[in-house]
């Protein structure tokens, strides 16, 4: 039989090193079966699983390796593989594999312990770590920074459900967001993202701001709440609420469009996704004044929201089209999906309130973002402590893929 080893190099980086080992391994016609590279801080990590032909020496190949990683100033292990354990690798390649992004101004050692120590619990091996973020020196960084390492892991777990609880609470005690994603050939392969817009794109709710004006805020706030949190229906309560307003000036209406700014990351996430390629959507229980006016500053390429109906230069009162509510928005989805021929698997629906959760739910991934308990529970997953900006992780996008200026790396753990 042919000899199988697995080769441990390690030492500090520099170019040319995997040319020269490698080298060395052609002379010997070995046939590379697995290998995996890290750099951390300038310190390599390479492991090459080799078979060789049978009747090659293996001692002069052992000793040409000590010798070639001495002369690099490396170490090397050397370890031979039995049959058996070559066959537990080969039909380890079925395993159900995950994605696990962990995302916070801060990455600490307790954050990693923590979730590496879920993932154990339910049975599920660390194959490979890799940070996301970009690097910055600890004078440059700030603290609206982003700090983000994906782990991608594999194995059977014990219980999905369980695991996704217990990285809910651990994100709300750590306050940092874990996403835990199946690893798909859509992962890296979305092509829409629709997104609520109050709340979610805008920093605010459209109908309590207008309400303010007419001197109703509060009434407006505590239907908004109730029906947000689910406790009433969105048509029912839309309704209500338009009728408060009614009376209030167009004039004062369009006044609002400079007042509510965008959420933290939105221009950076928008404009990355029009970059490359993806097709972006505002459904919106809110007012299509304020969304058309997003849909020009950002390139939105779908908008569908409510008509705010005005007559004689002053708010009727009187909803006259169908409101869009959660049933409407996941009807959309699929409108726009089909329009565009792209399968909901490809989607990314991001939203913060009850009325968002059927398009979550229909979507191949559901973001409850900056979202009520309630959205956080049910949503697939769920980022409260970061920027949009940061959904762009979720879909493997790295800082160092793009020529960004915003602020990467974190903040120095202290």
């Amino acid at each position: 039989m042919n000899e199988t080893l697995l080769l441990q190099f390690s030492g500090r980086d520099r170019p040319g090193l995997t040319a020269l080992l490698t080298a060395l391994l052609a002379e010997y016609q070995a046939c590379v079966l697995d290998v995996g590279q890290a750099v951390v801080h300038q310190t390599l990590a390479l492991g090459l699983l080799i078979e060789i032909p049978r009747g090659a020496s293996l001692v002069s190949l052992k000793n040409a390796l000590f010798a070639k990683s001495a002369a690099l100033d490396l170490q090397v292990a050397i370890t031979a593989v039995g049959s058996a354990q070559l066959e537990q690798w080969t039909a380890s390649q079925g395993k159900d594999r995950f994605i696990i992004t962990v995302l916070g101004r801060v990455i600490s050692a307790r954050h990693l312990s923590i979730v590496s120590g879920i993932l154990a619990e339910n049975g599920l091996n660390v194959d490979r770590i890799e940070r996301l973020s970009g690097r910055m020196s600890l004078s440059e960084r700030l603290p609206s920074a982003n700090a983000c390492v994906e782990l991608r892991v594999s194995g059977q777990a014990k219980s999905e459900a369980a695991m996704r609880a217990a990285f809910l609470a651990t994100a709300t005690e750590e306050r940092i967001d874990i996403a835990f994603q199946r690893e798909s050939i859509f992962r890296r392969n979305r092509r829409l993202f629709a997104f609520d817009m109050d709340s979610t794109l805008i920093q605010g709710e459209v109908i309590d701001e207008l309400a303010k004006m007419a001197g109703v805020g509060d009434q407006v706030v505590k239907i908004t709440e109730a029906a947000m949190r689910g406790e009433l229906d969105f048509k029912q309560s839309f309704t209500r609420r338009v009728g408060l307003l009614r009376g209030l000036a167009e004039s004062r209406v369009l006044e609002l469009l400079d007042r509510i700014p965008l959420v933290e990351g939105a221009e950076q996430l928008i404009g990355t996704l029009k970059l490359l390629g993806y097709k972006t959507a505002i459904l919106s229980g809110g007012f299509t004044f304020f969304a058309r006016s997003l849909q020009a500053r950002l390139g939105i390429d779908y908008v569908f929201a409510n008509e705010l109906d005005i007559a004689d230069g002053a708010v009727t009162g009187l909803v006259r089209t169908e409101i869009v509510d959660g049933a409407k928005k996941a009807a959309l989805l699929q409108e726009i999906a089909k329009r565009e021929n792209i399968s909901l698997e490809q989607v990314v629906a991001v939203g913060d309130g009850a009325n968002d959760l059927p398009m979550l739910g229909l979507a191949g991934m559901g973001i409850a973002f900056r979202a009520k308990p309630l959205v956080r529970q049910s949503a697939g997953h769920a980022v409260s402590f970061l920027g949009l900006d940061s959904l762009l992780y979720l879909i493997g996008v790295r800082d160092r893929d793009l020529a960004v200026s915003r602020p990467a790396g974190g903040q120095p753990c202290r």
